[in-house]
């Protein structure tokens, strides 16, 4: 059967979280002139939506767009064909043509493209090199012991518990729960205006912000009360399964120019932009960030690396670290090509037997001589 524009974002979703993305960010359905329960025609990946590859998906029969950046990106107040994005948010729709964008929900995801780039070069223990903050909570429900497994189950099958390269981690404590059903309710245990003590655990376990309502929701599904008892609550910890860019270890160390042809082997980057180095200088540990990342120039520096390689540094920034590590800028296009592979893969694997098309009309926009 032919999945739904729908069905087909919601297997997206279900890996790259949109609640992932940074606060700035515009991840989600850029245009959608016909209903998301409409069959879908045929999926085009890209990284950039283009004049091009919207010729290439009309030509296909695709009426599925998925980027990487946002067609999108700064608020439209008005629809008259004066900026690019005007113009072929038009011709989108003229079309029939929807589009979707994972931008930043897939840079911060857990197996996302700076850990995608990191395993291409051959990087062990990798991590995130900067992992998100200020996004975790702790959820502790109360709930009768003969059913504490059913709902610390649903618990961990909605993604609470997972910490590090651990899952399904968490807590329980046993002890009594009180209450008294009032007039209007329906009570799994006990009876009306009498007061009711039954042998409860509190389960408890950490969720990262994305997953909470969701978390909560399959609580609420299996849990045996009308009125679960539901704490949820703030803690100041990392994400540590979630963040941008990544840092790892090579297996065998690799001279400074050795890893500076490996990148751009990877990455495939005619050439890159490097801070001033010796050839020999032995690399053992680097840091990377799709993308524009050299924000996080000190993070690796500060987590030990040699090298690391990201896109559009700006020259100060050469400047201000070139005695302090290895930069290495491939090109903001090179450092996310890899986004169409990952898209790609993630369709494919929940629809097998439906064809998704990398984009064949796109090319960097950006040229070397």
């Amino acid at each position: 059967m032919t999945p739904s524009l729908n069905e087909i974002i919601n297997a997206l979703e279900a890996e790259v979280n949109p609640g992932l993305q940074e606060s700035w960010d515009n991840t989600g359905w850029q245009v959608c002139p016909s209903s998301k329960g409409d069959t879908c025609k045929g999926v085009l990946v890209c990284v950039d939506v283009t004049d091009a590859v919207i010729t290439e998906a009309v030509e296909k029969g695709c009426n599925l767009i998925i980027s990487h950046h946002p067609l999108i990106f700064r608020p439209l107040k008005r629809l008259t064909g004066t900026t690019p994005a005007e113009r072929m948010a038009i011709r989108l729709i003229k079309s029939g043509i929807s589009v979707y964008s994972a931008h930043t929900s897939l840079d911060n995801a857990s197996a996302g493209v700076s850990h995608y780039l990191a395993e291409a070069l051959g990087l062990t223990e990798i991590e995130p090199l900067a992992p998100r903050r200020d996004v975790l909570y702790k959820v502790a429900v109360y709930v009768p012991e003969k059913e504490a497994d059913e709902v610390r189950n649903a618990m961990h099958d909605a993604g609470a518990g997972h910490i590090g390269n651990y899952d399904r981690c968490g807590f329980t404590i046993n002890g009594a729960g009180s209450f008294r059903p009032l007039q209007g309710s329906n009570p799994h245990i006990g009876q009306k205006d009498e007061i009711t003590f039954v042998s409860e655990v509190k389960i408890e376990a950490v969720v990262p912000a994305h997953l909470k309502a969701k978390v909560e929701s399959a609580i609420r599904k299996v849990h045996p009360y009308e009125e679960p008892a539901i704490d949820i609550y703030h803690i100041e910890a990392a994400d540590t399964s979630t963040g941008l860019g990544a840092i790892g270890n090579l297996l065998q160390p690799l001279s400074a120019s050795e890893i500076i042809g490996r990148v751009k082997e990877v990455y495939g980057s005619p050439m890159v932009r490097t801070t001033p180095h010796v050839d020999s200088m032995p690399v053992t540990r680097v840091a990377l960030c799709g993308g524009s990342g050299g924000e996080f120039i000190p993070a690796a520096i500060g987590a030990g690396a040699q090298v690391y390689i990201t896109s559009d540094v700006r020259y100060h920034d050469f400047v201000d670290y070139r005695d302090r590590i290895l930069v290495v800028d491939t090109g903001h296009y090179e450092s996310e090509k890899c986004t169409t592979i990952l898209l790609s893969r993630i369709i494919s694997k929940k629809f097998p037997n439906f064809a998704v098309g990398i984009s064949a009309s796109e090319t960097n926009s950006i040229t070397y001589q």
